[in-house]
């Protein structure tokens, strides 16, 4: 039976020390506070990730989604939810830790047998890109519909400003739809059905790993929430991409979900509580992140900052230099452990952070 998790009231709620790095006013909150953001669109981000050979390599080498399927899952969506809604000291925390974690993902991918990094920039960009605009699809598709042409212009200079938290090119991200589909099309070409990538996809895309354990009388509720979900997740790839994973749907299902998602997410929607509640069932470590937002209490000062301010006024490196810094010291260190003639450090370590 999974552990109770207790919705916060508003009055109980922590406030956060900033407004971060979007705010009130920008469309990144009002995208990924709909229902759909923390559901189908990150379900869809991280299985549609898994064709990417290095990444996928990467994930495989770790195994965390396999053998720690639910806290990957939960910690994944809460770093998701924090580089929209946290605030600037905990969100250039959480981006500094991830880029050292990642720092230790290297090795060589078996397939094509080049040496792949978590921290590689086309990486990065490939893991914000997909989150991002798996995120508006699903808004769009089973929540209010697509944005205005100048909503949707902000969200793309916002993606951007999260590009400024990884180790990508904030350059490098695409700022109009068809942009967008461009970078797809380029990166399709790289992209594999592995048997490592339909592994992790169809895993991705099961019960348990959103899912905690439920009692026998929920079981069916639980069963019939994950075969929507699933459903919905898969309605929104297009064919050659399940195709590549091997994933199978019926265009029937895929037309006849649409409406019923739609209802469901509306519904929802009409409460916070509620969708607090649902998000303590998927992921109990973001309700702390997300309830502020979602229930209208303002932060203790009413800002927001720049990833490279918060940066200079919390004391942390960009994540390039971070990246760089850490590999050199890991260099070194192994260098003067074969002067010792021992192993010093292994250079190729898994990481053991998100799914992304």
């Amino acid at each position: 039976m999974p552990a109770r998790t207790i919705v916060p009231r508003r009055g109980d709620v922590q406030p956060a020390e900033d407004y971060g790095f979007f705010g009130p006013g920008s469309v990144t909150w009002k995208v990924w506070s709909y229902p759909t953001s923390l559901t189908v669109g990150f379900q869809r981000a991280v299985v549609v990730e898994e064709l990417n050979p290095a990444l996928v390599a990467a994930v495989e080498h770790a195994h965390g989604i396999y053998d720690r399927p639910r806290s990957r899952y939960d910690r994944t969506v809460r770093y998701f939810a924090q580089v929209a809604f946290g605030d600037a000291r905990g969100t250039t925390r959480a981006a500094d830790v991830l880029v050292k974690m990642h720092a230790m993902a290297v090795g060589i991918e078996p397939y094509s047998g080049e040496p792949y990094d978590a921290n590689d920039p086309a990486s990065q960009l490939w893991i914000l890109l997909t989150g991002w605009h798996s995120v508006l699809y699903a808004y769009e598709k089973y929540g209010p519909g697509k944005l205005s042409a100048s909503e949707e212009s902000r969200y793309w200079d916002e993606c951007a400003v999260a590009a400024r938290l990884q180790t990508c090119d904030p350059a490098e991200v695409p700022r109009t739809r068809e942009g967008v589909r461009a970078y797809f099309e380029r990166t399709r070409l790289g992209l594999a059905g592995s048997e490592l990538a339909r592994k992790a996809m169809s895993h991705l895309l099961r019960a348990e790993v959103m899912l905690p354990p439920m009692p026998r009388a929920l079981r069916p509720l639980a069963r019939l929430v994950s075969v929507a979900l699933r459903a919905a997740t898969l309605a929104t790839m297009p064919r050659w991409m399940r195709e590549m994973g091997g994933l199978h749907q019926a265009q029937l299902v895929d037309t006849l979900i649409v409406p019923v998602m739609r209802a469901a997410f509306a519904l929802v929607h009409l409460n916070r509580r509620a969708e607090l509640m649902a998000l303590s069932v998927l992921s109990p470590s973001t309700v702390p992140v997300v309830a502020p937002v979602l229930l209208g209490v303002p932060p203790q000062k009413a800002e927001t900052l720049t990833p490279e301010r918060a940066r200079e006024r919390f004391g942390y490196s960009p994540p390039c230099l971070a990246h760089a810094e850490l590999r050199k010291r890991r260099r070194d260190k192994a260098l003067a452990g074969a002067a010792r003639g021992d192993e010093g450090i292994r250079e190729h370590q898994p990481v053991h952070g998100p799914i992304a």
